[in-house]
């Protein structure tokens, strides 16, 4: 009976996650009003150090929290091989009442002992003179054994951060990521020259409109593909939406913002469009300004996805050097509720993903650098990264508790079985009892 009364409270247990599970919270989707940046859920706390000798090490494929003070200068550190491309971003995340300026913002490096520079990459808050998530990466790549930074070793990564003096002293929090690019299928297959020229022509996005409410952060972007996608943003607000692009496909994005009868005061760099790529690598931004009327803005052409575009001299193309997830975030002023109210304004989003996909340079599996059939699924549907991993941990509680079902249920029927088997009397050996030869009707034990 115990090993019965065990296998019940699997069961229950299993069904008790499985409810848990359903009532998970989905994407950080704020019907109204500005919601808080969601932070990945698996990130680890990491305190940043002023000197490097005492810096944490980050290790590859995982996320970390952590905050930077006003003009602090942080390391942290890094044990890489001499084959392996590596890549830190740091995603910035101001308090929302906050004020920054124009420059102010991080720069990412990654360095040797030597402290000679591998590659760094700043987020700055320019035009646009509002808090919101600003993102950029540094990169140790191994061109070969006698490029800088090619050996294997100890490495750290550098953030510093600016603010001027009429900006909030605030503390900014942080959220970095390290990601190990994989090894190639052959090497020498692969140009070492960056495409020169490339369409500037921005095609049109598929026709019809469909409703899509974005994330509020990378974690939680919403999956889009090539569409129309209507949505609403208030001021102060940031929608995170995210794009599956493959080898040798071009995005095109724009942003538009509908009309609002409340007023008629000119505000400039009002909405934000920024372009990130699979490693949180910046690769473009634009501004729209903003006067209660429809206003539309794209940003610039961009080549298609390539691995040799890291060879390119303009960043913007540089950055289109992986396939998988590219994410774009869209943030409206708070400086708008001041005249248009702090409801959302219509926000309409056109992307559109050109060309067939290639195949993949790398060997074995991409990681987040590619693209599979369940991304695009997921885009197809809208899902985030957190809804499907919400998903497969369904199917997996769900699989369990299916599985100690079947084992309860087997259980149950061998102790049924087991019981009626005790409640049958013994067999009475014949003559004994009155039991036939000697006649008498059978007696009952």
């Amino acid at each position: 009976m115990n090993r019965q009364r065990n296998r019940g409270r699997v069961i229950l247990a299993s069904l008790a996650a499985v409810c848990a599970v359903a009532a998970l919270p989905g994407q950080a989707h704020a019907a109204d009003g500005p919601a808080s940046y969601a932070f990945d859920r698996e990130a680890t706390a990491v305190q940043g150090t002023e000197t490097n000798a005492d810096a944490a090490e980050l290790k590859p494929g995982s996320v970390y929290r952590s905050s930077i003070q006003r003009d602090q200068k942080l390391y942290y550190r890094l044990e890489l091989d001499s084959r392996t491309n590596a890549y830190v971003s740091a995603v910035v995340v101001p308090r929302k009442a906050g004020k920054v300026a124009y420059g102010d913002g991080i720069t990412v490096s990654i360095r040797d002992l030597d402290d000679t520079r591998c590659s760094s990459e700043d987020a700055i808050f320019a035009s646009a003179e509002f808090p919101r998530p600003i993102a950029a990466y540094a990169h140790r790549t191994v061109e070969d054994s006698e490029a800088t930074c090619s050996a294997a070793g100890t490495y750290n990564v550098l953030i510093e951060r600016e603010s001027k003096a009429t900006s909030a002293s605030d503390e900014w929090d942080l959220e970095l990521r390290y990601e190990a690019e994989p090894a190639l299928k052959d090497a020498g297959a692969v140009p070492t020259e960056a495409p020169e020229n490339w369409s500037s022509a921005s095609p049109a996005p598929p026709a019809g409109k469909q409703k899509r409410t974005g994330g509020s952060s990378y974690y939680d972007a919403t999956g889009v593909d090539s569409g129309e996608w209507v949505d609403s943003i208030a001021p102060g607000q940031t929608r995170f939406y995210r794009v599956p692009v493959d080898w040798g496909q071009r995005i095109f994005a724009a942003a538009s913002l509908s009309n609002n009868n409340s007023s008629t005061e000119y505000l400039g760099n009002a909405l934000s469009l920024s372009l990130d790529n699979p490693a949180r690598g910046h690769v473009d931004d634009t501004t729209l300004s903003y006067s209660g009327k429809p206003v539309s803005g794209a940003l610039e052409p961009l080549p298609a996805v390539a691995y040799e575009n890291r060879y390119a001299s303009s960043s913007k193309a540089a950055a289109m050097r992986f396939a998988g997830w590219y994410y774009l975030s869209v943030t409206l002023s708070p400086k708008a509720a001041k005249y248009y109210g702090d409801t959302g304004i219509g926000l309409t989003l056109r992307i559109n993903v050109r060309d067939e996909a290639g195949p993949s340079p790398y060997k074995g599996d991409a990681g987040i650098f590619g693209v599979t059939d369940d991304d695009k699924d997921m885009a197809e549907t809208g899902q985030s990264a957190l809804q499907a991993r919400e998903s497969d941990t369904m199917k997996t509680v769900a699989a369990a508790g299916i599985g100690a079902g079947a084992v309860l249920v087997l259980g149950l029927g061998a102790w049924t079985l087991m019981a009626r088997r005790r409640a049958v009397p013994a067999a009475v050996p014949p003559g004994v009892g009155g039991q036939p030869p000697f006649g008498g009707p059978p007696q009952a034990w």
